[in-house]
């Protein structure tokens, strides 16, 4: 039987009088890069919001490795490893990128005031190790040429790059991934997409991922769950969603699947 490392149970979430979810059930299996995808309107969003702790569903639950997290804030989903990517990059921008990497690790020395001013060699150490460890990361992403660069001037991609690298600074279990291809060019999301590769294949993360980019789902990702109408309506094989001709309707009334590539 399949591990399930989030697992969300008839799930329901009401803005007012719109259903946005309803009585949604579906699981990522731990270790797996999982797709969620949909046509607008789908309710993929708040799904993703409501495991990533930005509200709390209006009804049933929601586990992270068989622990009820149903409502928990983003801030404490972040201490059991589960993180969140964002479609426009949450970068630190008066920091350099460096810098953005440094500052992920919980629970520094340097963060408490009478460290800093009695135990300032230890401060010191700990600082040296981080540093270490964010520039091996730098190195990972290919970003060395701008690690001393302002993180808001990046590239969307860079920044893009840099929120992975948070993601290996912080020690995740799993991550979200909020449409990573939107707005960057096609060199730039070939290198993101290697490093989810190597993130999941050599350190075992799982990714659950939106994403309208049809080629890089298909390169990525296995199982693709299909919501439609707040609910999911298949799950499979990226070749077995092209072919589905109830997802084809969905999105177009039958028009051609890869058009989704260009569909926003």
């Amino acid at each position: 039987m399949s591990e399930g490392i989030i697992e969300v149970q008839d799930v329901t979430k009401r803005f007012g009088n719109v259903l946005a979810v309803d009585r949604c059930s579906l699981k990522v299996e731990k270790g797996s890069i999982t797709a969620l995808i949909g046509p607008n309107g789908a309710g993929k969003t708040t799904m993703f919001n409501m495991v990533a702790g930005a509200f709390a569903p209006s009804s049933g639950r929601i586990l992270l490795d068989r622990e009820d997290v149903t409502a928990l804030p983003a801030h404490e989903l972040f201490g059991r490893g589960l993180l969140r990517t964002f479609q426009i990059a949450q970068e630190f921008s008066s920091m350099t990128a460096l810098e953005n990497l440094m500052i992920v690790p919980a629970g520094q020395s340097g963060e408490s005031v009478f460290n800093s001013w009695f135990r300032r060699r230890k401060v010191v150490a700990e600082e040296a190790t981080t540093r270490r460890r964010a520039e091996d990361v730098i190195a990972v992403l290919r970003l060395g040429h701008v690690k001393n660069e302002l993180a808001g001037n990046l590239s969307g991609g860079q920044k893009k790059l840099l929120e992975l690298g948070r993601v290996m600074m912080a020690n995740s279990r799993v991550v979200l991934l909020d449409e990573i291809a939107a707005g960057v060019n096609r060199t730039l999301l070939n290198d993101l997409a290697a490093v989810v590769e190597r993130l999941n294949r050599e350190e075992g993360l799982t990714f659950f991922v939106i994403e309208h980019d049809m080629d890089l789902i298909a390169r990525l990702c296995d199982p693709v769950i299909v919501m439609a109408a707040g609910r999911v309506m298949v799950e499979g094989p990226m070749a077995d969603i092209r072919a589905n001709p109830d997802v084809v309707e969905a999105y177009f009334g039958g028009g051609m699947f890869p058009a989704i590539a260009e569909a926003r």
